[in-house]
């Protein structure tokens, strides 16, 4: 016999304007056996806007306790219950609670469906005026500095579009690091308050776009930066390779750290960028190179 068990709908909830809910997400709302929301508090603000009345049990899912109650939504699904799960906006397990009950249910052979909705990720891709036939969603970037330009050049080169979120008061300073591991030139646009009474999408290169911010900027960002160039980055010569490892270390950088971010940023092996500096470090010991290479401290 086959084991009969509930549902599990992920549903998508309006970023902005209340009239973008779907038709199908008043319906799972009015049937569904238990709702699953991310705020309570703003899950009620939905309903009463859209006029409807939930029938089933409300319980909270959010980072604090998505670990903990997923067993327990699990055991409802598994009894024959349907659990509509929403977040605060857009689709669950993108950048919100999600995918650790969607990984459970699937792994206990519950069905799972959705009820398509908006989507801040789609909305700011086809806003942009940037290539949108490939992209990639790299989420939120780390809080801390270094952290941040890492993550930054683990992509230096990817060619497809980038979709990032971001805080507001994090904004300048994370368009400042996309400028200096991507280039100030590189086009890219920062999409404020989608669908919402003051929208706005800034366009223009990531250097423009981070003096704007530097003013300061309100409401939910999304940041959409055009991939690398398909001609690849210009050559570098030596000596240039060399001036760039040495400003990063002047900065505070390890050296293998410099060597990889420049690497990075040139599109060449990590060895050929070691090899220039070890070179550049013999000549200078030797008293053949008069210029901005020199020897340094972090060995």
């Amino acid at each position: 016999m086959t084991h009969v068990t509930g549902t599990l709908v992920l549903a998508g909830t309006p970023i902005g304007d209340i009239a973008d809910a779907p038709p199908r997400l008043v319906a799972e709302l009015e049937s569904a056996d238990i709702v699953a929301a991310e705020d309570t508090r703003r899950l009620r603000g939905l309903t009463r806007a859209l006029g409807v009345h939930t029938t089933g049990r409300v319980v909270s899912y959010f980072e604090g306790n998505e670990s903990a109650r997923t067993p327990e939504l699990v055991e409802a699904l598994v009894g024959g219950a349907r659990v509509l799960l929403v977040t605060d906006a857009g689709m669950p397990s993108v950048s919100d609670p999600g995918y650790r009950l969607v990984a459970a249910a699937v792994e206990q052979d519950i069905k799972v469906t959705a009820v398509p909705g908006p989507s801040a990720v789609l909305t700011a891709l086809a806003l942009s005026g940037l290539p949108v036939d490939r992209f990639c969603f790299e989420g939120f970037l780390p809080r801390k500095a270094g952290e941040r330009l890492g993550r930054l050049r683990e992509v230096a080169q990817e060619r497809r579009t980038l979709v990032y979120f971001e805080a507001p008061h994090r904004l300048d300073d994370t368009l400042a690091a996309m400028a200096e591991v991507f280039g100030a030139e590189r086009r890219a646009a920062v999409c404020r308050e989608l669908t919402k009474t003051y929208e706005e999408v800034k366009r223009g290169g990531l250097g423009e776009l981070a003096a704007w911010a530097a003013e300061g900027v309100r409401g939910e960002i999304t940041v959409v930066v055009e991939g690398a160039p398909e001609t690849g980055p210009a050559e570098l010569d030596a000596e240039e390779l060399v001036r760039r490892v040495l400003v990063r270390e002047e900065a505070g950088e390890r050296r293998k750290e410099a060597i990889a971010a420049v690497a990075a940023e040139a599109g060449l092996p990590k060895r050929e960028v070691f090899d220039a500096v070890v070179a550049a470090k013999n000549a200078a010991a030797q008293g053949h190179v008069s210029g901005p290479v020199r020897g340094t401290t972090n060995g």
